[in-house]
């Protein structure tokens, strides 16, 4: 039996082009796509080709026409590629094609990052790395292309995540008026029956991708991933602290938008609790004002360096040691995209967070057992400067039974 692949390729020439003028300000000759079974997200995006049952290769160079190394039982999906299509069935004919194709030992970008410090662009299998090694080829990181064609949002991508920032915003504020409601009036309210709620919400609202919440009190949301569950979770009581990260998008083509948000379950928040999260804010504001700084000065500013302002606060107030993971991620079509992160702990990101990409700013302090901090906003690197897209971001713990926004 053979699987039918209805779909035919979509890259255009104007992104062939736009491509080919990027690699022309670099010293690197093409850029390799290679994909099998859908294991590189990227090249299935670029090409609009879903997961296929044999290996190909698309050879964008930065002078020339675009060649596709393809099998010859799987044409049907490369009806109306725009170049070349070099067709293969053995092997053989494979390794002698591809030595072909990239004679003369060129620069080649592919989806690789040496020691895997990318993992988010470590994309092709080791051994195709060595196939491609063997034909002489130079391999280097495709990062910046990837941030530049595949990670950066369309005008309309912008517009679905400004809708869906408010549409999360909203939720979010609704779900603690929801908890302070059940507070004043007695009612049992537990993790989940938020959670519950905000995804009823989220499907009135027209999030209908990939919508979901963290509702933690207290100890759990020391957990950074915690997840309550219709087994597993706490009720909600009167002197919680309460943290609710949430995210969603319209449709697979929109952009997410992903959200933390801090309320108290009392009418005044405690000196400590307030301390704590005005360290997560300031860390926060820091990685920031740095992203302003830099673009206001025309100066490049890296994903590592942002998480290196903002650690620097959280660690000068003496948590350091509780700030357990990066300081954001990319933002596209994927809640965790695929462009630069704000990471200079889990990873060393120094790809530049370019025009049209968009990402998280989420400092946290965990106190495993006793309390757990986040605040977390969105930024788009605008043709005006870095955005922050989020509303109204917060400043403060909200006092959930004294603010009058949620009586």
């Amino acid at each position: 039996m053979m699987a039918v692949v209805e779909e035919t390729v979509a890259l255009s020439r104007d992104t062939v082009e736009r491509i080919r003028e990027h690699l022309r300000g670099t010293r690197v000759d093409g850029w390799l796509l290679y994909n099998f079974k859908g294991n590189n997200p990227i090249a299935s995006d670029l090409l609009g080709l879903p997961a296929m049952t044999r290996r190909y290769f698309v050879w964008i160079p930065a002078q020339g026409e675009p060649v596709a190394l393809t099998h010859r039982i799987e044409q049907q999906p490369w009806t109306g590629w725009i170049g070349e299509n070099w067709p293969y069935s053995s092997w053989r004919e494979l390794d002698s094609r591809l030595a072909q194709l990239l004679g003369g030992n060129p620069r080649v970008a592919m989806e690789y990052a040496a020691s895997d410090a990318v993992p988010y662009v470590d994309r092709v299998p080791a051994g195709v790395i060595e196939l491609v090694r063997a034909t002489g080829a130079k391999i280097v990181t495709s990062a910046d292309l990837v941030s530049a064609f595949y990670a950066r949002w369309s005008d309309e991508g912008l517009a679905s995540h400004r809708r869906a920032a408010r549409d999360v915003y909203e939720t979010a504020h609704g779900a603690f008026r929801h908890v302070a409601q059940a507070l004043r009036a007695g009612r049992t309210l537990t993790e989940w029956d938020v959670r519950v709620w905000i995804g009823e919400e989220f499907e009135r609202r027209g999030i209908t991708v990939g919508g979901d919440a963290i509702v933690a009190v207290n100890g759990n949301a020391a957990n950074p991933h915690y997840g309550p569950s219709a087994e597993k979770h706490s009720e909600i009581r009167p002197g919680d602290l309460v943290l609710i990260d949430l995210w969603g998008k319209e449709n697979d083509a929109s952009v997410y938008a992903d959200q933390t948000w801090m309320g108290y379950a009392g009418e005044q928040v405690p000196e400590r609790i307030a301390d704590i999260f005005a360290a997560v804010r300031d860390a926060r504001l820091a990685a920031i004002d740095l992203v302003r700084r830099r673009w206001r000065a025309g100066e490049d500013v890296a994903g590592y360096e942002a998480d290196d302002a903002s650690r620097a606060v959280i660690t000068d107030r003496g948590w350091g040691d509780a700030f357990i993971h990066r300081t954001g991620h990319s933002i596209d079509r994927d809640l965790h995209g695929s462009g630069p992160n704000i990471d200079n702990l889990e990873t060393r990101d120094t790809r530049t967070l370019i025009q049209g990409v968009g990402f998280s700013i989420e400092p946290g302090i965990y106190l495993p057992g006793d309390l757990g901090f986040r605040s977390e906003v969105n930024v788009y690197m605008g043709a005006d400067g870095p955005e922050v897209t989020t509303p109204e971001p917060q400043t403060e713990v909200y006092a959930l039974l004294s603010d009058p926004r949620f009586a």
